[in-house]
């Protein structure tokens, strides 16, 4: 992983010491401490290290005070504390120190995005840079293996994903995602403050895995697993807090027949929705690699904006009879349009249904021989 550089890394380094703390969310396992450590280890930081896994650290912040501070800070310039999340009053304690030490440089990671930004959104308005952190992106992986080596490996991608370890394990990729996935979801996620029901959610994660690609009616959902769909909509914000899952809405300008409030869930990486199948099958003999491309494209694209700050929105567009278009981007009045084909040689064609109602939108067909203009830089 070391040498591998991810694309985040020159923004971090230019908003050091700026009186500011840095968050850095993102999934379990996908590189933020690691990402941290070469950035402490690049800038010569020697931080305090803090981890909310640690009791003894966590029990820091329960009485913690602008002395107590100074106490815990010594001669050093910088704080490190991993696991964010677990660590109750951090926000509060942070605004704390910067307020009283404003020298001194603040990283923090965690892999709820919910836990972490609810407890230092009020406290440090004004006072962070926020950012978040993804398994390895096409970006990324190309850039260190080169893009044709990259391209080679696409197979490997849609069925291992990119996680960091994976990507770097070899002919070892089946036990690592298998273990990351038994690990992050079956474990870490049933800490969540209300998951009452870990048979459920798993039953949740497998219907969303056969669903890939598909529009998800929470309402159906609730009525497959028996029961309310209030509690699937609790679960599924838990698994977009979690980084497992994304929403993809549906587009729509009030024209007749369009669906309004349609969605679709995406997996963050491919190797997590097969674990959770537990079907790695080799893409040659699978009936889903339509949905294995899709998910892979459309992760790497939420990736590649979030990366590159871009500004389009992304939606899905179906209409109430089933005149669809994968994947599309509205930024201000332009709208370009995707559809996604594994196959090259498969007929293309975006709806008509579509181009007549937005005839100016920039219509784009995306397969395995063209895709790296879709997910570069």
């Amino acid at each position: 992983m070391d040498g591998i550089k991810r694309l985040l890394q020159d923004d971090f380094s230019r908003n050091l010491f700026k009186g500011k703390a840095i968050l850095l969310y993102g999934p379990r396992q996908c590189g933020k401490t690691t990402l941290v450590k070469q950035f402490i280890e690049a800038n010569n930081l020697e931080p305090v290290l803090l981890n909310g896994d640690d009791d003894q650290d966590v029990n820091i912040f329960q009485t913690v005070t602008a002395s107590r501070w100074a106490q815990i800070l010594g001669n050093k310039k910088s704080v490190f504390i991993d696991e964010g999340q677990k660590i109750p009053n951090l926000g509060r304690a942070v605004k704390l120190l910067i307020d009283s030490h404003p020298e001194i440089q603040v990283i923090i990671t965690g892999s709820s995005s919910f836990a972490l930004a609810n407890s230092m959104e009020e406290p440090l308005t004004g006072r962070k840079f926020a950012y978040k952190l993804f398994p390895f992106s096409f970006g990324e992986t190309s850039r260190h293996f080169g893009f044709h080596e990259e391209m080679k490996n696409l197979e490997l991608r849609l069925i291992y994903g990119c996680y960091p370890e994976v990507v770097l394990s070899g002919p070892e990729m089946k036990g690592t995602i298998k273990s990351i996935a038994e690990s992050y979801l079956y474990r870490d996620l049933l800490q969540y403050e209300g998951i009452r029901k870990p048979a459920l959610l798993e039953k949740l994660l497998k219907a969303l895995a056969l669903q890939c690609g598909s529009e998800v009616s929470t309402t159906e959902l609730a009525g497959l697993l028996g029961v309310s769909r209030t509690l699937i909509d609790s679960y599924l914000k838990i698994l977009e807090q979690a980084f497992i899952v994304f929403p993809l809405n549906s587009y729509s300008t009030n024209q007749r027949n369009e669906i309004k409030k349609g969605v679709k869930y995406y997996f963050y990486d491919n190797g997590v929705r097969n674990a959770v199948l537990n079907d790695f099958t080799p893409v040659a003999m699978r009936k889903d690699v339509g949905a294995l491309w899709e998910n892979y494209l459309v992760s790497e694209r939420f990736k590649r904006n979030s990366y590159s700050k871009a500004d389009g929105l992304p939606y899905f567009w179906r209409t109430t009879d089933q005149m669809e278009v994968d994947y599309i981007e509205v930024t201000g009045s332009k709208i370009e349009a995707f559809e996604f084909k594994w196959n090259p040689q498969k007929k293309s064609r975006i709806t008509k249904a579509f181009t007549n109602r937005y005839p100016d939108a920039i219509i784009k067909t995306i397969t395995p021989e063209n895709y790296d203009a879709f997910l570069g830089e």
